[in-house]
Parts: C-alpha cells; structure tokens; sequence
C-alpha cells in the first residue's frame, strides 16, 4: 500500500510522521525547506505534561535537557504577588523548548526511522484524489510527484493544502500582539515563570502592561509585552528602551548586564477551518486551527492532533478504511479546539476591556486566574480536552465503575507491569497501536509475573481480552486514582480513557472496544455479527 503523504516538515507533521512510523505505516513528508531549521532563540514553545511526554516517547530522548521546566510560577500586579505556585512530582512542570531544539530532535529521530523519507526543497503545488489514494505534485529543485494511501496537511497557517481542498478558514485575525525578546541576564528569581501585569514603572511607547518572563536553559529568558491593539510599529530602539526599563524595574532601579540574542513581534490569530477531513486528505496543526490569546499555546493541540490521527489512521492503512473512525478525527479534534476558541473569546472583552481589545484594564484576581489558567495549561483556556462525546465512546455499560479521571480523558501515568513482568509507565506504552487493558490489583507489585498471571480472575481477564476485535496488551497497576481493587480499564492507544469496568466482563469489554474502533470492523452488510461475535467473546473467556 502506498504511503502516508504528510504536507509539512514543521513539529506536527514530523511528529506524526514518527508516530505513523512506530506503528509500521510508511510516510512521505514534503519539505519545502533545506532540511534543517534556523535558530531563532525567540522562537520559543511551552509543552504540558502530555505532548512533551509525547514527543520524548517519539524521540527517544529528555527533552529537558534542550529546554527548562520551571520550578515555579507567580503572577503580580503592580508590586504585589498575586498568585504562586510551586511545581512538583504531584504537579508537574511545564517545559519551555527553543522550536529549532525540539524540530531538531524530531528529524534526527526521523533520521533513523527506515520508514520515512523526508523530501527537502518540496513544495506542494497540486493534489488529486482518487478513491484508492492521493497524487501530490511538487515543485521546486526537486519538482516531482508522489503516490500516497492518505495525505495530511500540516503546513501551517497559510496552508496550501486547505487551499487546494477549497476549506474555508474563518476567524478573526490580530487578536493579540506582542513583542518578544531572547536575553541572556540574571533575574532577581531563579528558573521561575512570571506574569507581570500593569508594572509600577514607566511604560514607552506603544507597550501595555502586561509582561511575561520564562526561563530557559543558560541563563537566558523569553520576555513578551502585550501590545495595545493597532498596527503601530515596535523598532529596535523602542524595544531596547523597553527592556532596560524592565529588567531596572525588576532590579530596584538598576539595569544587569544583559546580552540580547534574538528580537521578534508575535501576533495571535484565531481561527478554526470549517472541515479537517475531504475523504482521503486531513488537516492538523496550524493548517487547521489558529489560537493563543491570553497566554494559551497552540503546539499543544497540534501535537495532540497528530496522536489522535496517527493510530486512525495506521489502523486504516493496515486493516482497510474504517470511515466512522477517520470521521472521528474531525469530531474529536474540532470540538476540542472550537470550545478553547470560545472560552478565550469570552475572556479577552473582561481581560482587555469592555470594547474588546480597544484598551487594557488592569484587572481583579479573576482576571489573574483566568490569564494563568492560560498560560499554565488548565481549565477551559488551557487544559487538555476530554472526548466523552466521541462517536467513538461506548455509551453506558453495566459494569462501570466509578473512576478519578472522567471518560475520555487523558489516563494518569501510573506504574505498571508489562506483561513480561517488567516496571514501565503507562504512557510508555502508547503511541504503538493497540488498546492497553490496564486490571487495577493491589500488592501484585511485589509477586513474579508467572504467580500472578495464573491467579484469581488474571486467566478469565487475559482470555477476554485475547478476544477482542483488536490487539490489546494487558497490563497490571497496583492502584489508581479513585479505583477499587478489580477495576478494568480499557485504554485508548492516544491515552485517553474508553470505559473502567468492575471486574472481570468480556462483554463490556468487547462492547466498548468495537466502539472506539468505530463500529464493527466488518462491513456493513456484516454489522449484525457483532452482537455475536461479543458472545462468543464472553463464552470463550469464560471457558478458559
């Protein structure tokens, strides 16, 4: 079968070309760069907890080491701190990645994966679909044309793919704007972020009052002002004025040494393209979505686009298409993104003004929250989505079971055995294509693989899930949030939580797993199969 054409070399497209390639799907990216990225210390991303998990499983290397996680964050107004927060194991920091590091990781992971092939200096021109695959034409040096199964476009904001499938792209357009500065200096606090809102001191030209400061590695920080709304232009002399007034009024008046590395205006547009999916082409990333007002990131949906698609999508490639699954992308995906739109949309009048974005207002510890909210990656601005409206959610079944995180949601990295009896984290079994049945055991940590396989409900448990329409792994934790000894949990291959049964039930199990595959592989003519094909399940794991 032909490949995975991916329309962008940018760190979505990469990453999803590595997560197609873990699970044995082929893959084209169409590079219309050199091949290497320039260093732009400027040019900064914030990843949460679960997409830099995600691109540390895709890489095979800690990320950290590239970037910082902050050991803290506080926000102040004027002289006075507002909020603070401390990271921890219970808590985990965000990292804070220069972009050319994190691509960088990424193509030389892409380097040795045998199932890639990156084509440099490739410009998408044309594309036509058929109903057995898609033609991509390039131009450029390298001008040619490439055969592929599926094709994604994961080239960015001026997406050429969105273009040539005629997708509109509605939203609105400077919703924000900021200019940013790279440095190396000391700051009186130490590998913390900050948000720094209507600063005693002097403002010049055209700047509101609004600061952050995130640490990176070697002592250099990412400063971003707001900027008032208009067109008014931010010159190298007005920007210099600004950061010594800022780093002095940090400093009680006094401006450190500093060293300036890298200088940029950041505007945020919002927008949402109206289809992510025109039968064998999709959208993801920037292509498909614009956001990151008040403090919010869009890497981190672009990063979760490419996990939701890559298992759909290698599921269809090596079974055959399974329409109800790829039409899920678009569902999933869009209501996510659409619902953080309207939450930032409802916020920026009360953060920025009553006339939207006409003037800057300081605000109450409301407004603090909201902005933190955003900036740290929780609640409606910022934290992860959940799919428990998924057409690909089982709906209610008998044996469920009450758990701390809801249907849908990302699952908790806990501790488990593999089952060749060795210690791993959740997470480091996703990302590979098959369901994770996750029994809930306590005191089995400290028993040999070969005692508990064969004991209590292991061998009823490990039949039902021999069973199932798709290949799954059973794993073994000894507790999770709000789980009571005995729970099943079934897993998604992206990480997000199908159904959590009570006990031992083959055909729950079989139910809510033919669910999340879409329906029933078979035909349609063969749809009625599966209530069978569920008991025959059940009958099997109960004979064993």
């Amino acid at each position: 079968m032909d490949p995975v054409i991916i329309v962008g070399a940018g760190p979505v497209g990469l990453a999803l070309a590595l997560a197609l390639a873990r699970q044995e799907v082929p893959c084209v990216v169409l590079d219309e760069g050199p091949g290497r990225d320039e260093p732009r210390p400027a040019r900064t991303v914030v990843l949460r907890e679960d997409t830099a998990a995600l691109l540390e499983r895709l890489t095979g290397v800690p990320l950290a080491k590239a970037g910082a996680h902050w050991a803290g964050w506080r926000s102040m107004r004027r002289k006075q701190v507002t909020q603070e927060i401390t990271y921890d194991d219970a808590r985990p920091a965000p990292l804070h990645i220069a972009q050319h590091h994190l691509t960088g990781a990424l193509r030389a992971a892409l380097a040795d994966e045998r199932l890639v092939e990156v084509a440099v200096d490739s410009r998408l021109d044309a594309l036509e679909q058929e109903p057995s695959g898609v033609t991509a034409h390039t131009r450029g040096p390298r001008g040619t044309w490439w055969r592929g199964s599926y094709l994604v476009g994961c080239d960015g904001p001026r997406s050429t793919v969105r273009k040539l499938q005629d997708i509109r792209f509605p939203g609105r357009t400077a919703v924000e704007r900021y200019a940013v500065a790279a440095l190396r200096t000391e700051l009186p606090w130490h590998d913390e972020a900050l948000l720094h809102r209507t600063p005693p001191w002097r403002t010049s030209g055209p700047f509101a009052g609004e600061i952050t400061a995130r640490p990176l590695p070697d002592g250099v920080w990412r400063l971003d002002w707001l900027l008032p709304p208009g067109k008014d232009l931010v010159t190298p002399e007005l920007l210099l004025t600004r950061i010594r007034e800022t780093l002095a009024g940090w400093n009680h008046g006094a401006t450190p040494p500093y060293e300036l590395l890298d200088t940029g205006v950041h505007t945020v547009h919002h927008r949402l393209a109206r289809r992510w999916r025109v039968d064998r082409v999709f959208l993801a990333g920037d292509a498909a979505h614009l956001l990151g007002a008040l403090g919010t990131h869009g890497l981190d949906e672009g990063l979760r686009d490419a996990d939701n698609l890559a298992w759909k999508l290698a599921l269809a490639w090596h079974h055959g298409p399974h329409e109800a699954l790829l039409d899920s992308y678009q569902t999933e995906r869009r209501a996510i993104v659409a619902a953080r739109l309207r939450a930032a949309d409802q916020a920026l009048p009360l953060l920025r003004g009553g006339g939207g974005l006409r003037s800057y207002v300081s605000g109450s510890a409301r407004h603090d929250a909201l902005l933190m909210d955003g900036h740290l990656g929780q609640g409606a601005l910022g934290a992860p989505g959940t799919y428990a409206d998924s057409p690909l959610a089982p709906g209610r079944l008998e044996g469920e079971a009450p758990l701390g995180t809801p249907l849908g949601a990302q699952v908790t990295d806990v501790r488990v055995t593999a089952e060749d009896g060795t210690f791993v984290r959740l997470r480091s079994r996703l990302g590979r294509g098959a369901l994770l049945v996750v029994l809930i055991a306590p005191g089995t940590g400290v028993w040999e693989r070969r005692h508990w396989m064969s004991a209590g409900i292991m061998p009823r448990l490990a039949a039902a899930v021999s069973a199932l329409p798709h290949p799954a792994e059973l794993l073994v934790a000894e507790s999770y949030p709000g789980a009571a000894a005995h729970t099943v949990l079934l897993v998604r291959p992206d990480g997000h939580l199908v159904t959590a049964l009570s006990g031992v039930r083959p055909a729950d199990l079989y139910a809510a797993a033919e669910a999340v595959l879409g329906g029933p592989v078979e035909a349609e003519a063969e749809a009625g199969d599966g209530a069978d094909a569920r008991a025959g399940a059940d009958a099997r794991a109960g004979s064993r």
